[in-house]
């Protein structure tokens, strides 16, 4: 019976120069691989980019994982694509592959057995196929219309065995390609807005005009509003605050609970007899296209908890209060 290797006992020291060691030889891979990107890396993501139908990654073992995951990060940009495993592949999925499919395949050797008996499904449908491989000259390699080098110098592995290094470089390089494909695309962040409607990133892209009171619940005074006429808005709309305009009903101004504490202290009882003489001039506002999260961070720079839309001519379109920003989770 074989007995199992103890461990060595190593001293948190050691351990952190190991796990440091990893990172960096692991960074390297990533910068050398920067380095040598050229024509053929643009050339795949036109081939990317121009796809009509889905982009399709194949991969087994650690090189699976890593395609599972690019086609995870193009589904989300905007690209269809979908993961499909070699083995499984053979023994039936090969219906997922349809033509004016691209294919992109994954293999640290190139010589994945897998991935080899493919080659004819893809080559009778002619699909074009992308290769991200360690080995450029192999079989797999020979067969893609585009190649891409992954090889690294050496493994982070101490028995330079486990991918590790390979990894790395190419999950970067599969990342990298994603965005470039986003880039080349246009895809901003309406596009991401409707890609990813709900959790924490789907929040972040809410705009002001999709939570912001508008219509009648917007509250507002002329200039020379009367103290009293100015507490009525504010507590008709119970927003705590009220927009101020001129006679072409253009903002000058905002008057809020704290601007009426404020008046009270400093007049010791004696209020001023207008809005134009309490409100604050020139106010934090926005445009009803501006991303939700940047409302927030005014707000939060400016210490305050309501700010105004404005329309193209300067008159308040909304109001967005910090409850509304709350209510839906953003802050």
């Amino acid at each position: 019976m074989t007995r199992a290797l103890e461990p060595l006992d190593r001293s948190g020291d050691e351990l952190v120069k190991v796990g440091r060691r990893v990172l960096e030889m692991e960074a390297e891979a990533v910068r050398a691989l920067a380095e040598r990107l050229d024509a053929r890396f643009a050339a795949a993501v036109a081939l990317v980019a121009e796809c009509r139908g889905r982009v399709v990654v194949t991969g087994m073992g650690k090189s699976g994982l890593i395609g599972r995951k690019l086609a995870a990060t193009l589904a989300a940009t905007g690209t269809p694509a979908l993961f499909l495993h070699a083995a499984e592949a053979v023994h039936g999925d090969l219906g997922m592959l349809a033509r004016g499919d691209l294919v992109v395949a994954l293999s640290k050797s190139g010589e994945t057995a897998e991935l080899m008996a493919l080659l004819p499904a893809i080559k009778r449908l002619g699909l074009p196929l992308i290769v991200l491989t360690g080995r450029p000259d192999s079989r797999l390699a020979r067969d893609g219309e585009i190649v891409l080098d992954v090889s690294v110098g050496e493994e982070a592995c101490p028995m330079n065995l486990t991918p590790t290094s390979s990894a790395a470089a190419m999950l970067a390089l599969g990342d990298a390609l994603a965005v470039a494909v986003l880039t080349r695309r246009g895809i901003g962040p309406d596009d991401f807005a409707q890609l990813h409607p709900g959790g924490s990133l789907g929040r972040r892209l809410v705009r002001v005009d999709e939570l912001m009171h508008v219509g009648d619940e917007v509250p507002r005074v002329p200039a020379d509003a009367t103290l009293i006429e100015v507490i009525r808005e504010m507590t008709r709309k119970r927003l705590g605050a009220t927009a101020v305009v001129d006679q072409g009903g253009r903002l000058v101004g905002i008057v809020t609970d704290g601007d009426l504490r404020r008046a009270l202290e400093r007049g010791e009882g004696r209020m001023p007899v207008t809005a134009a003489e309490l409100m604050t001039r020139a106010p934090k506002a926005v445009g009803r296209g501006e991303l939700a999260a940047t409302a927030l961070a005014l707000m939060e720079r400016h210490a305050i908890t309501q700010l105004l839309i404005l329309d193209d001519g300067g008159r308040p379109d909304g109001i967005l209060h910090l409850h509304d920003l709350l209510r839906v989770t953003i802050a």
